[in-house]
């Protein structure tokens, strides 16, 4: 994979779209200090998804961005965009593109496209351009890759022949591996926790259900006894309603008896009214009959 071209807006020094190209042939930069040659290699770096400020000779992150000058104004962007094209010449070129706002969101594309940081670096991974690969030296790397550990010159080596890519899937995998292991002794418990659950959830199920036949009974016995007592109290009312029949038939009875009395001791009186006027009448004649004999 070859770069091709670079294009640069807001970057650093590079405050208008510049664009770079780079022929097939071996290409050098030259120029006097201070005219952007670093910035370059920064750009290239960030690009390719550097994070370290250090690497890109910066206090923060937000120094790539132009700054401004006393007669411009300061970038609220930085972008650069690297355009590839394959090593044997044919095929379609690849665009990385990565962007930095003032406000701090980044956004990554690849032909256009929005990806993740991620992405980007899986695509540079075993190619040689990634950010601590061997396709950038800078001064003073070369004593510091002499003078460097086994295991650091032995992973440039691997990059170098493209297996760091399939190491870094492995270990992808094993991590993923290691994962998916924990997701399942988390999924167990769980498991064993739902199962605790169940079981509580049953063993309260088979309480509420005697709760439930016991309810159920109560209910029945409550009304047994409620037919019961209004069984009780509909025999107490028609057995009140039988001796009050009875009272008023003997009252009726009794009443006829009192008018009937009533009207007998009308007729003595009257009969006693008669006799007592038949006496007088006889007292009467008796008198003047006594009083006749005397004279």
């Amino acid at each position: 994979m070859r770069l091709k071209r670079i294009e640069l807006v807001g970057f650093k020094s590079f405050l208008d779209k510049t664009v770079l190209t780079f022929p097939e042939n071996i290409t050098a930069i030259v120029g006097p200090n201070g005219c952007g040659k670093s910035n370059l290699v920064d750009a290239v770096l960030w690009a390719l998804g550097e994070m370290r400020t250090t690497h890109l000779r910066g206090r923060s992150m937000e120094d790539v961005i132009f700054n401004g000058t006393e007669e411009l104004k300061p970038s609220g962007m930085a972008e650069v965009s690297l355009v590839l094209s394959p090593d044997e010449g044919s095929g379609d070129e690849v665009i990385v593109t990565r962007r930095l706002f003032r406000s701090g969101e980044s956004q990554y594309l690849i032909n256009r496209t929005p990806c993740r940081l991620k992405d980007i670096r899986d695509f540079f991974l075993g190619t040689g351009l990634g950010t601590t690969s061997y396709a950038i030296v800078e001064q003073g790397q070369v004593e510091t890759l002499i003078n460097s550990s086994p295991l650091y010159l032995r992973q440039l080596v691997e990059e170098a022949a493209g297996v760091s890519k399939y190491k870094e899937k492995k270990k992808e995998t094993l991590q993923k591996m290691e994962r998916t292991r924990q997701n399942l002794l988390r999924l167990q418990d769980v498991l064993e926790e739902i199962k605790r659950q169940l079981n509580q959830m049953r063993r309260q199920a088979s309480r509420a259900k005697r709760y439930r036949r016991y309810q159920e009974e109560l209910r029945e016995i409550e009304l047994r006894l409620a037919t019961h007592r209004y069984a009780e109290k509909v025999k107490e009312a028609k057995e009140k309603r039988e001796e009050l029949r009875e009272l008023r038939e003997k009252v009726a009875r009794l009443q006829k008896e009192a008018i009937e009395k009533e009207r007998g001791v009308e007729e003595l009186r009257l009969r006693l009214m008669e006799e007592e006027e038949s006496l007088g009448l006889l007292r009467d004649g008796f008198n003047r009959l006594q009083a006749s004999s005397r004279g």
